[in-house]
């Protein structure tokens, strides 16, 4: 049922009827009639407060920084399987990297020769072998990075600027 009502000049509630109101002073038809503008009111409140909330909640869930997973996990580091090549058969270096053990080492010896030496967390023995199996697989920089468990940019900078930078006469 549609109720309709105003506030007259001395502040009483007009134009307020209902069916069973009869016998009732003005003043109950008032209070009963304040009581449902409360009750409404409080409802719309918990509407928006509940919508507030959940605002409030994805704001939170958006803004919250998400913890990284890692992506390299394997047990296996690159140096490692580094090491696995230059400690196991023969062959595995030459199938893996082209080159058998003593051009490998003869390699080496040539770039700390030309002044290369281990980064902060790359040996130079890693460097070469990113190179080498980049070149021998034609692999993309992720796949070799996989192999490696390195990061993108760890197997750009070996496969592309540490090589370009030997120089072993140190001209340029």
């Amino acid at each position: 049922m549609d109720q309709e009502f105003s506030f007259g000049m001395d502040g009483r509630i007009e134009g307020y009827i209902e069916e069973d109101s009869e016998g009732e002073t003005a003043e109950e038809c008032d209070r009963r009639l304040l009581e449902l503008i409360v009750t409404q009111y409080r409802q719309e409140l918990l509407t928006v407060s509940d919508i507030a909330a959940k605002v409030s909640e994805v704001i939170i869930l958006a803004t919250q920084r998400v913890q990284p997973i890692p992506y390299h996990t394997s047990i296996l580091s690159g140096q490692g399987w580094v090491e696995e090549l230059l400690n196991g058969h023969p062959e595995r270096i030459r199938t893996e990297l082209a080159v058998h053990k003593h051009v490998f080492q003869a390699l080496l010896n040539e770039l700390r020769g030309g002044g290369l030496t281990d980064s902060k967390k790359v040996t130079l023995e890693e460097q070469l072998a990113i190179f080498l199996y980049t070149c021998v697989t034609g692999l993309s920089v992720r796949h070799v990075g996989e192999r490696f468990q390195r990061s993108n940019g760890t197997i750009s900078k070996y496969v592309f600027h540490s090589v370009l930078s030997y120089n072993p006469d140190n001209k340029y």
